[in-house]
């Protein structure tokens, strides 16, 4: 499977074809039993998740993986930190925090949840913690989004809300889509690669 830089890829099949397991070798939370990883030009089969984001590789996942007990502007501000340096710091950096503080209200604000900074990400709608996750996803300036299953449980205007934002991101960005919802898929992809039993049998 080549991904060419800045390419928009749909990743489509059954349940159970290997779509998220082959997110999980890509992004380092899987070894591979075979073959090879590279991104960027560069192997790197043995190198761990963290090592790959701090390449510019960022996902999410099918199920939201968020602090729902904390607001939208922490969340970002997570996000923000967590590429910034050594994965061990203090979170209260006492004053020095003030750029990435600024770097997470404008990721919610490309997203549309500005006015939602103090919101309690529990107590967002199923789509507004979509739309946080994909501005999560772009907290470290990307250069690869793997994106599983984004719309999944959105109604249809949150679908349609998601497929512009997707839509939006900046062309250096390439974005790899798991997405059961060929609506949003099809709008979005322009190059769709079908799975079938861990193998790919079309594109």
């Amino acid at each position: 499977l080549d991904v060419f830089p800045g390419e928009r890829r749909a990743i489509l099949g059954p349940n159970g074809a290997g779509k998220t397991t082959l997110f999980n070798v890509v992004s380092g939370e899987f070894p591979p039993t075979a073959g090879t990883v590279e991104l960027f030009g560069r192997d790197v089969t043995t190198q761990p998740a963290r090592k790959r984001a701090h390449m510019g590789l960022t996902r999410t996942y099918q199920t939201s993986r968020l602090f729902l007990g904390l607001p939208v502007e922490d969340n970002l501000y997570l996000a923000v930190l967590g590429v910034h340096g050594g994965h061990l710091r203090p979170v209260r950096l006492s004053g020095r925090d003030r750029p990435m503080r600024a770097r997470a209200r404008e990721l919610a604000d490309r997203v549309g949840l500005a006015d939602q900074l103090g919101t309690l990400v529990g107590s967002l709608s199923h789509g507004e913690q979509r739309q946080l996750e994909v501005a999560m996803a772009r907290a470290g300036d990307p250069k690869l989004m793997m994106l599983d299953e984004p719309a999944a449980g959105l109604s249809r205007g949150e679908r349609v809300v998601l497929t512009d934002l997707l839509l939006q991101l900046d062309r250096e960005i390439t974005l790899l889509l798991i997405e059961h919802d060929m609506d949003v898929a099809l709008t979005v992809a322009e190059r769709v690669t079908m799975m079938h039993d861990g193998r790919v049998i079309v594109e």
